[in-house]
C-alpha cells in the first residue's frame, strides 16, 4: 500500500507496488493489469497520478500499451554484460531459460571479398553460411546469420549448430575461444525480422556484428544478429580512472 505522509512521491509508490505485483507472479507477462479508474479508487489519488505511474513503466518497458485493451506485463528483458564473452546458450542457462535454435539455412558456400576480410581468409575459400532463430524458454529472441571458416571448423552438421557451436569448437575440436570485437547499433526491424521474430513493422531491434578470435590470434567467426529490443538489453559496468587536473 501506498503512505501519502512518505516523502516518497506517490506515483512512485503505485510504480513499486505494480513491479511487486510483478515480481511475486500475481501478474505474470502478457496479464493486464488494474484499469487507472481501478488503482485510483483503491489507493484515493487523482487518475493524473496513477497515470504518470503507468506511463513511466511503459516508458521503461515493464508494461505496454494496446489502444482500446489496456495495459499490460511485458515479457521481461534479458541482460547481456558486455564484459564477458559467452554464447548464447551459456547466457540463456545462467538465467534460468532453456535455450534452443531454428535451423533456417545451412550451406558451406565460396567466400566472397567482404567474407574473406571478416575472417581473414583468401577468396572462394570455403565457408560455412549459417541462419537460425535463437530461443529461449521457445520464444524467439534473435535472429543470427553466423559465418566460420570450414577448414578451421571442420566436421559441422545440423545436429550441431542446433545445439552450442560454442561448445563443439571448444570440446570437440579443441579450439580455444579467446576474445570478440563486437558493434552494437540500434535498427528497424526489416522484412526477416518481421517475419522470425514475430516483430510488427518499424519496431526496434539491437543489431550486433561480432567477430570472434582463437587463442592463436586466428578468425574463427563473424556474426550478424537481431535482437529483440523489447527482450534483450546489454549492461556494462564502467569504472572512472584516477586523472589529475
Amino acid at each position: 500500500m501506498i503512505d501519502k505522509r512518505s516523502p516518497v512521491p506517490i506515483y512512485y509508490q503505485i510504480q513499486s507496488y505494480i513491479k511487486e505485483l510483478v515480481e511475486n507472479r500475481q501478474l505474470k507477462p502478457g496479464e493486464a493489469i488494474p484499469s487507472e479508474r481501478e488503482l485510483s479508487e483503491q489507493f484515493q489519488v487523482s487518475r493524473m497520478t496513477v497515470r504518470q505511474a503507468v506511463m513511466n513503466l511503459v516508458n521503461e518497458g515493464f508494461l505496454y500499451r494496446q489502444k482500446g485493451k489496456g495495459t499490460f506485463v511485458s515479457e521481461p528483458q534479458i541482460e547481456q554484460p558486455l564484459q564477458s564473452l559467452t554464447s548464447f546458450s551459456e547466457d540463456m542457462k545462467r538465467r534460468g531459460l532453456v535455450p534452443g535454435s531454428r535451423l533456417l539455412h545451412f550451406s558451406v558456400k565460396a567466400s566472397d571479398a567482404f567474407l574473406a576480410e571478416k575472417l581473414n581468409i583468401e577468396l572462394n575459400e570455403p565457408v560455412y553460411e549459417i541462419q537460425r532463430v535463437r530461443l529461449a524458454d521457445e520464444q524467439p529472441i534473435s535472429l543470427e546469420w553466423t559465418y566460420l571458416p570450414a577448414q578451421l571448423v571442420q566436421g559441422l552438421t545440423s545436429d550441431i549448430i542446433k545445439k552450442s557451436l560454442y561448445s563443439y569448437i571448444e570440446e570437440k575440436i579443441q579450439a580455444k575461444i579467446s576474445h570478440a570485437h563486437q558493434v552494437i547499433e540500434a535498427a528497424v526491424a526489416g522484412k526477416d525480422e518481421m517475419e522470425h521474430l514475430h516483430l510488427k513493422k518499424g519496431s526496434p531491434i539491437l543489431l550486433i556484428h561480432r567477430q570472434t578470435f582463437l587463442e592463436n590470434g586466428q578468425t574463427l567467426e563473424w556474426v550478424k544478429s537481431a535482437y529483440r529490443a523489447d527482450r534483450y538489453k546489454y549492461v556494462i559496468t564502467m569504472t572512472r580512472g584516477h586523472h589529475r587536473g
